[in-house]
């Protein structure tokens, strides 16, 4: 099945770039670019494509380029393309999570970092399938020229796992789950994303909290776990947390905690993670919620 997407960038040599590394991967598929607001706004509702690479920060400011052009989908499609961002600057990250864009890539664009990108992506519209249509819970996306498995030379690393097959690499994943797997001097430990309540910032490691009540350590800091996790299900809500927002139980904005499902477990949250409370409170009154 191949994934439509169009690149609305104000940088032309940019919008090849993003092209040229997109085409290595066989399941999307290029439609067209746009290098201005109106055009970029025109093109999306002509053609409907299922993800749009955004330039948010342009350096020819008539472009009018920003976050705002997603508002502007709304208010046109019922069902608005993933956005996956692409700037040279790092400071609107924090800006573009509040409108849940699939990921933020800094240019110069990385190939690794793409290619999480896109299986952020995957996972997303799969994510979005009802049951029925969902026939294969692994991710299709091939990579031309170059292998998804990781060459690990260090210890201590956090990856995504993939596994060879045939003639293709392929990832292993669970439907609309994801599986992390925490390396420690050649031990694999796999874990299921749904099985952890929170991760907890400990110096330079990180221990992740499960809901069986153990508790792993791994060699990363917590700044890494939020920069790799999908933001759909894991937010930051202080400087020392990271909370699975389907874990979330109860949340106490007079006290600033968040309670954990089935313990009495509270993790508080801080005044600069304030916004990302609201997120998921939102999330969870977007889903089959009553309040009486």
């Amino acid at each position: 099945m191949s994934h439509t997407f169009i690149i609305i960038d104000d940088n032309q040599d940019d919008v090849t770039k993003t092209q040229a590394i997109a085409e290595r991967f066989h399941n999307l598929s290029f439609l067209a670019s746009a290098n201005n607001y109106d055009d970029g706004v025109n093109l999306i509702l002509e053609h409907q494509p299922q993800l749009v690479f955004l330039e948010i920060d342009p350096s020819d400011k008539k472009s009018n380029l920003s976050l705002s052009l997603i508002n502007e989908l709304y208010r046109f499609l019922p069902v608005v393309p993933k956005i996956i961002i692409t700037s040279s600057k790092k400071e609107l990250a924090y800006d573009a999570l509040k409108y849940e864009v699939i990921d933020y890539l800094l240019k110069p664009l990385d190939v690794n970092d793409f290619r999480k990108a896109i299986l952020k992506f995957d996972r997303a519209i799969k994510s979005n399938l009802p049951h029925s249509e969902v026939k294969n819970p692994v991710a299709t996306f091939e990579v031309l020229d170059e292998t998804l498995v990781e060459d690990l030379e260090t210890e201590n690393e956090v990856e995504i796992k993939t596994v060879p097959t045939s003639e293709k690499p392929i990832v292993v994943q669970k439907e609309q789950s994801l599986i992390i797997c925490v390396k420690s001097y050649g031990d694999y430990r796999y874990i299921d994303s749904t099985d952890i309540l929170y991760f907890e910032a400990d110096n330079n490691s990180t221990d992740i909290h499960l809901n069986n009540g153990e508790m792993i350590t791994a060699f990363k800091t917590l700044k890494h776990f939020e920069t790799v996790l999908p933001q759909l299900q894991f937010l930051r809500i202080h400087n020392s947390y990271i909370i699975n927002v389907n874990q979330v139980s109860r949340i106490h904005t007079g006290n600033t905690v968040c309670y954990i499902k089935n313990s009495t477990t509270k993790l508080p949250f801080s005044k600069s993670y304030k916004e990302n409370v609201d997120l998921i409170i939102s999330r969870i009154a977007g889903g089959n919620y009553l309040e009486i």
